[in-house]
């Protein structure tokens, strides 16, 4: 295999001391006690944390966890939304020597008993009553269960049991232990070592059970280096927390690289509330999976369809100039002055308001991961002035791998590898990946880790190709690629990324291993469809309904001729089916970033599949 990286070998790059989570938590509280840290709304209000009272939370915290028999080495499986005790209780963990374990606010009372017996926690830190009744449906099956700590416990002011304590309670226990013991936080906080377990974070499962994925603190320490040599993050930044705290990319964003470069974190009341607390922070730094960038491109279209006609043709002019600089940026072609001036004019007169109404005035760093994004919605951010760059990595490599580094963001790449990072394809076409950032192996399973770790190499699954430059283009994931009757190989994503840009298509999966030719699972977009419907006066009762009306069929049909006029022959749909209900992660059928569960869906809509297969096809 031929190697393309950095001359310097990983382990030579960083000349800093590695440091634990902790260690790195207390010096960045030591530097700025007194500065804002985070950010949460209370009856409307928002609310603001220092850092130094951040750290008196974490202190307590870890206090109450060791007070209550917490072991070096222990697990602490946390679920909840967003808050700041997520992060208090993460960090407590640690500095107290234990491993934090995250679950997924959505995760069935089954899925969240896998965890919690898998990890053999020794703690459960639930939000509120109706996380904590997934816990009491399962504690009796998972011996090594100890304690349920509730955050919220709104609701369950007559209700008691011995297991069971609030998370102010923690706190007051933890309050105790130092007046005690003053000095045993800072010993715990220097106990740990950097090359110790810090994190389990549990995959999302697409083709089989989650594997909990074990990561250091040193690959923590190593990757928030590699990120801030990679990406500028500035004491001054702002960034809103949305996503779930269990997946490593969110946890990176709103905990570590906070902790690193000192910036603050404000946290969405809900996830309902995501587009107007947006508005209320303006953030500096977003990060969002490419779903949440699709549906800010969708919900404009829809505004500007339902806006006066005057805004309506000023909106088209903006976006017509905007595409011509966008290509033109992107081919790295020189743009004309005419062009150029035309552009500022668009910015000023219409993308700026666009972009204050969205909450995004203020973004000079967007980033977008855990799946793919199509090029097409990265220029029409690029177009309106969001500077929007794709990164690319997995758990196992403790988030990013690859980024889009400077002013050099390019379609159709994930840029070079962060410095430090080694990436090399493998003969099969696997990409390889070698750094501080590689995890410890999957906790309980030696022999998937003996598969995804060689000679310190992780294997990704995913396939892909370097250019001269090292830059890393994404073909597919290894085991998604189609090998049809005919013998060619196909590579679904690409296919799948086209017709998600259309704005009546959210979400496709394209068939065709072993058959003679590919057709597709579309899932329409249901607000721009029933816009559409409305518009044209098709009559629909239910979703189900509207995906089976001719004229929706009709559209959906005329979306994919026009992708089909961009791919080969053999890559072409011809065949495709409306799934008639929308795709929810609690039916199995997409992850918590809202990947789909490919072998899922394929399995659940089996009898939709052959029905595109009977008398053949072209």
């Amino acid at each position: 295999m031929a190697l393309i990286g950095p001359q310097v070998p990983w382990f030579e790059q960083m000349t800093e001391q590695p440091l634990t989570v902790p260690q790195m938590f207390v010096e960045r509280v030591s530097k700025h006690p007194d500065k804002v840290c985070l950010r949460y709304k209370y009856l409307g209000i928002w609310r603001d944390v220092t850092w130094g009272q951040y750290l008196e939370k974490v202190r307590h915290a870890c206090l109450g966890l060791v007070s209550l028999g917490l072991q070096r080495g222990d697990r602490v499986a946390v679920i909840g939304e967003n808050r700041p005790e997520w992060l208090y209780a993460d960090l407590a963990t640690m500095a107290a020597g234990g491993v934090t374990v995250g679950i997924y606010t959505t995760s069935a009372p089954e899925q969240c008993e896998y965890v919690v017996e898998h990890s053999a926690s020794s703690f459960f830190i639930v939000e509120d009553e109706e996380q904590l009744d997934k816990a009491l449906f399962f504690r009796e099956l998972t011996p090594d269960l100890q304690k349920i700590i509730i955050i919220d416990p709104k609701g369950l002011r007559q209700f008691k049991d011995p297991m069971v304590i609030t998370f102010e309670e923690l706190l007051d226990t933890g309050r105790q232990l130092e007046n005690e013991q003053p000095a045993l936080f800072d010993e715990l906080v220097q106990r740990t070592k950097p090359e110790e377990m810090a994190l389990i974070i549990y995959t999302s499962g697409t083709t089989g059970p989650p594997k909990g994925a074990a990561l250091s603190h040193s690959n923590i320490h190593w990757t928030t280096w590699s990120v801030g040599q990679a990406v500028d993050l500035y004491p001054s930044d702002e960034l809103l927390s949305f996503l779930p705290l269990s997946h490593i990319a969110e946890r990176m964003f709103s905990v570590f690289l906070p902790i690193r470069f000192g910036y603050t974190v404000s946290f969405t009341e809900s996830p309902d509330t995501v587009m107007a607390n947006f508005r209320e922070i303006s953030p500096t730094v977003i990060f969002a999976v490419p779903r949440i960038w699709e549906k800010y491109y969708s919900g404009t279209r829809i505004r500007v369809a339902n806006a006066t006609w005057f805004k309506r043709i000023m909106y088209a002019l903006a976006i017509e100039v905007s595409s011509r600089y966008a290509a033109l940026k992107f081919t790295g072609k020189k743009i004309p002055l005419g062009l150029t001036i035309l552009r500022s004019v668009a910015n000023t007169v219409v993308f700026y308001k666009l972009r204050e109404r969205l909450g995004f005035e203020r973004v000079r760093l967007a980033v977008s991961g855990a799946a793919p994004i199509s090029p097409d919605v990265l220029k029409y951010f690029h177009g309106i002035g969001i500077p929007l760059r794709e990164v690319y990595g997995q758990t196992e490599g403790t988030g990013p791998t690859c980024i889009h580094q400077g002013d050099s963001i390019e379609l159709g790449n994930v840029g070079p590898a962060l410095p430090g990072v080694e990436v090399c394809i493998n003969d099969d076409g696997e990409i390889l990946v070698r750094g501080g950032n590689v995890f410890m192996g999957y906790y309980r399973n030696p022999e998937d880790t003996r598969e995804t770790l060689t000679d310190g190499w992780l294997h990704s699954g995913d396939v892909g190709v370097l250019d001269e430059r090292g830059y890393l283009k994404i073909t597919d994931r290894k085991k998604d690629l189609i090998i049809t009757a005919g013998g060619k190989n196909i590579a679904p994503q690409n296919i799948e990324n086209q017709l998600k840009f259309s704005h009546y298509i959210n979400d496709a999966i394209v068939i065709g291993d072993r058959l003679k030719f590919l057709s597709a699972l579309i899932v329409i977009d249901e607000e721009n469809v029933i816009q559409y419907a409305q518009d044209h006066k098709i009559p629909f009762t239910t979703y189900e309904s509207l995906t089976k009306t001719p004229e929706i069929i009709e559209l959906i049909d005329n979306e994919l001729q026009e992708v089909n006029k961009t791919l080969s022959h053999v890559e072409s749909i011809k065949k495709f089916t409306i799934v008639p209900k929308k795709l929810y992660e609690e039916d199995g059928e997409v992850t918590p970033t809202m990947k789909v569960k490919r072998k899922y869906i394929n399995e659940k809509f089996g009898d939709l599949i052959k029905a595109m297969y009977k008398g053949g096809g072209d």
